[in-house]
């Protein structure tokens, strides 16, 4: 389930996915030239809870699209043209919250964001 939201006036349109199983053709044309993009992520790597001995089903079958590897949302989502990407509803073992981590090095190379608490954004 998301959410997206437009603005009357400027036209601008923000949608909400917390979690995201896989980018779809339909999904695909929801987020497609939204000005803000709040999306799942939850776990950097497909398998990241099952390496470390806290699930027994990875990322995907538990209804979240990873961030990393070749199908994750870091290698779909620049073809979108979304103006701003953040990624949101993070798992506390998801590298990408540690400031100075390659993880999160890798997501702001690609002109995407981390949520922090008192995140505002303007569409």
């Amino acid at each position: 389930m998301g959410y997206r939201l437009t603005d009357e006036r400027s036209g601008g349109t923000l949608v909400y996915l917390p979690a995201v199983q896989a980018l779809t053709a339909a999904l695909r044309g929801e987020i497609e030239g939204c000005a803000c993009l709040l999306i799942d992520g939850t776990c950097w790597r497909d398998d990241e809870l099952v390496r470390l001995g806290l699930a027994g089903k990875t990322s995907r079958e538990m209804g979240h699209l990873p961030i990393d590897g070749p199908d994750g949302s870091l290698a779909q989502l620049p073809s979108l043209g979304v103006g701003r990407t953040i990624f949101v509803h993070m798992n506390n073992t998801n590298p990408v919250l540690l400031e100075h981590a390659p993880e999160r090095r890798t997501v702001e190379e690609r002109g995407m964001e981390v949520a922090m608490d008192g995140l505002e954004v303007q569409v």
